[in-house]
């Protein structure tokens, strides 16, 4: 007799989808909600759950931050229907771009004024 039992992790999307301004990028983007964990499995099958986690994805610029695992609950069983993306510490990437208003040029984030034109961004 033999047994196959493992560990093992998982990411699950949730179903949940929101448009809103990034504060990250100043884009609209869509936010996407994820549940990360840990699982014992026995002959493939899941047996318990530990390590639950839930972030919060950006679409628009992939910004991401993890949230209250009530939040997550919340949302998972479809309870909430809106987050205040202001409340959530979301993690910005440094290599932004900036556009300039006069031009129009695509800057990166660390310029001060346009490489264009001279305006200050």
């Amino acid at each position: 007799m033999f047994f196959i039992l493992g560990i093992s992790q998982k990411k699950k999307k949730l179903d949940y989808d929101e448009l809103v301004v990034c504060k990250c990028c100043n884009k609209y983007g869509h936010i996407e909600v994820f549940l990360t964990y840990s699982y014992f499995f026995l002959f493939f099958i899941p047996i318990f759950k530990w390590n639950k986690k839930y972030f919060v994805k950006m679409s628009c610029c992939d910004a991401i931050a993890e949230i209250d695992s009530e939040l997550g609950k919340k949302i998972e069983r479809r309870e909430i229907s809106h987050i205040d993306i202001d409340k959530v510490n979301l993690n910005c990437y440094e290599n932004r771009e900036k556009i300039c208003s006069n031009c129009g040029y695509l800057a990166e984030e660390d310029f001060i004024y346009c490489p264009v034109c001279g305006e200050k961004l």
